[in-house]
């Protein structure tokens, strides 16, 4: 609701502006009615009074009104003139004069002085008081400018109350840890004596961390709906305008007013904004974020005491923030708010799928398992759009073929209807086909769940290997087994085509950069287990800065020689594979250029049943 001071401001403008309006549109009568007059006087013919005089003794006249002093001559035959008499005389006198009988004619005597004056009163003040208005509403217009500029201190932050906020902790699937340690908090907002009986304080922050789209924003909104306290929200970028200091300012006014509310939670959205580590000297630093990173640390855990007000702050980027402000007193608690597990999965998906008719042959389990590295957003997005795709088929329920079609566009992007030569076509038959016969025929990588030469994004076709269960580690077999199966594309061309092509860029891509974190961050290579690239730090004080390479231009070479190493073995196992499949591999292709896609069944029909992550190939 609007304040009483921004209702009285609106209504003062309206009255100020209908003043304008109210003035201007006297003006404009006042003028056109002293145009409206010359004109009048314009029309009516002027005669001499001598002559007029002449007419009232031929019996002529039926009578005259006088105005001032002009004279409407009135004539019998209902036509009009005018003539003008000396200021002193009278209509009387003048008739007398002429030896006329004032009785034989009509005298009208129309009195305007009161109205002449008060038209020529407002003709000469309203220009007046229309300058005198005008600098008023400069004057407030400046005041108004002012009060702003002492405004910017205040803080941006908008203050929910229970009624406004509907979502609860019912809502929200997928992240059971992080709701747990946010249900204490609440917990400790509405019943605080039960933790002072043993001691316990309030935790002063709760920090979330994680991937966007995982549901930290959800969490913070979840929590405002359960405490039933006054809760404040505000994104870091908010504190932060072109004044100095007004960051910090924004911080003390906040704070005052959580602490005002108490029990209160402060909600900062995107707190790397202001919460990055601090400057040393070796990075250009930013004052007045840092001065409101500053202010957040003095608040959370100064001098003054700070109960019963709980920060929650959210960001996805945990690396980049100060150590101080992660110290136990300030943000007490780090909750990882992570991509869902298959349980996760299931919880979100029965979420989001409330309110849409679902066909009863829909597999929720297959669903989830399909979902491996989806977000929380991921799934709901994918739903919208397999209800999209039911509708735009007139259809009344979401079958199994909308979800897995949304799945693939959440992951890949539309389809793309590229017209393409058949040479073209059966050049990426091949390809596609090489990614999924590598696949199939190594023993520690997962099915293939689809197959297709439609394009998608930037992609011509694409080979879908998603993980069959959630994997906390990789191997060295399975990673060296993902380079393979990545070069099955360029092995069949090179097979089949005796040619090779520019379609495996992107998988050069990826196993390179695979290749390369296994010998420099793994240690799975020759040159032992020793982490060989820069790495982002934060020393025991919170310098943090980014340490350049300490390595000698011959360790760079025996780590580019090891990456060489690893995918031309890869290479070569993907040939030998295709070369051995030749013959399925065709049976592939040809199936693909007939129908475009291949599902696991279509393909495991052609090929055989497989043993057993989200493993794409672009192109």
């Amino acid at each position: 609701m609007p304040s009483e001071k921004k209702i009285r401001k609106f209504q003062f403008k309206i009255g100020l502006n209908t003043l304008f309006i109210v003035a201007f549109l006297i003006l404009f009568l006042f003028q056109v009615y002293r145009a409206f007059s010359g004109q009048m006087r314009g029309v009516i013919p002027e005669k001499p009074i001598t002559n007029i005089i002449k007419d009232i003794r031929e019996k002529r006249v039926e009578k005259i009104e006088v105005i001032g002093n002009q004279l409407i001559i009135h004539y019998k035959d209902k036509t009009l003139a005018t003539a003008y008499k000396e200021p002193g005389d009278t209509v009387t006198k003048i008739l007398a004069e002429n030896k006329i009988d004032p009785s034989q004619i009509r005298v009208e005597v129309r009195n305007i002085d009161a109205a002449a004056g008060f038209v020529n009163l407002l003709a000469n003040l309203l220009p007046t008081i229309l300058l005198i208005a005008f600098f008023v509403y400069l004057f407030r217009q400046a005041k108004g400018a002012q009060d702003s500029v002492f405004s910017f201190g205040q803080s941006r932050a908008r203050r929910f109350t229970k009624s406004l906020i509907k979502v609860k902790f019912l809502d929200v699937a997928g992240v059971d840890e992080a709701k747990k340690e946010l249900e204490e908090v609440v917990d400790f907002l509405k019943n605080p004596e039960k933790y002072k009986k043993v001691g316990a304080r309030t935790p002063k922050g709760v920090l979330l961390v994680g991937p966007s789209g995982c549901g930290k924003t959800l969490l913070a909104k979840a929590v405002a709906g359960e405490a039933g306290v006054p809760f404040f929200s505000i994104a870091g970028s908010e504190f932060m305008e072109m004044l100095v200091g007004i960051g910090a300012a924004r911080v003390r006014d906040l704070f005052e007013n959580a602490k005002k509310s108490a029990p209160s939670i402060i909600f900062i959205d995107e707190i790397d904004a202001i919460g990055r580590a601090r400057s040393y000297g070796l990075t250009p630093s930013h004052d007045e974020r840092e001065q409101t990173l500053n202010q957040i640390l003095v608040e959370m855990d100064g001098f003054e005491p700070n109960e019963q007000v709980v920060v929650i702050a959210a960001t996805n980027r945990g690396d980049l923030l100060d150590p101080a402000l992660l110290r136990p007193g300030r943000f007490d608690r780090r909750i990882v708010v992570d991509y869902p597990d298959l349980e996760g999965r299931k919880a979100i998906i029965k979420i989001h799928a409330r309110g849409k008719p679902f066909s009863e042959k829909v597999d929720w389990d297959k669903v989830a398992k399909r979902t491996v590295g989806f977000s929380g957003a991921d799934i709901e997005n994918m739903l919208n759009e397999a209800a999209i795709y039911a509708a735009r088929k007139n259809q009344d329920k979401i079958t199994q073929e909308d979800i897995e079609e949304a799945a693939t566009k959440v992951k890949l992007g539309p389809e793309k209807r590229r017209t393409q030569s058949e040479y073209d076509k059966k050049l990426t038959a091949y390809h596609e086909a090489g990614h999924a016969i590598v696949s199939h025929f190594l023993s520690h990588t997962d099915p293939v769940h689809r197959i297709s030469i439609v394009s998608r994004g930037m992609a011509l076709g694409y080979t879908l290997i998603p993980p069959s269960k959630d994997k906390l580690h990789e191997t060295q077999t399975h990673l060296l087994e993902k380079i393979t199966v990545m070069m099955g594309g360029r092995a069949a061309e090179e097979v089949v085509f005796k040619e090779i092509t520019t379609g495996a860029a992107n998988d050069f891509d990826q196993a390179t950069n695979l290749a390369r974190a296994m010998v420099i961050e793994y240690g799975m290579s020759n040159l032992g287990p020793i982490n060989l690239g820069p790495t982002f730090d934060v020393t025991e004080w919170g310098k943090s800065f980014l340490e350049q390479n300490s390595i000698s231009q011959e360790m760079m070479a025996k780590i580019d020689k090891e990456i060489r190493k690893i995918i031309s073995n890869c290479y070569k196992q993907a040939l030998k594979i295709i070369r051995e499949k030749r013959s399925l591999l065709d049976k592939v292709a040809e199936a693909l250029l007939t129908r475009e896609s291949l599902d696991q069944d279509e393909f495991e029909k052609i090929v055989g049943k497989k043993n057993q992550n989200e493993q794409t190939h672009h192109h």
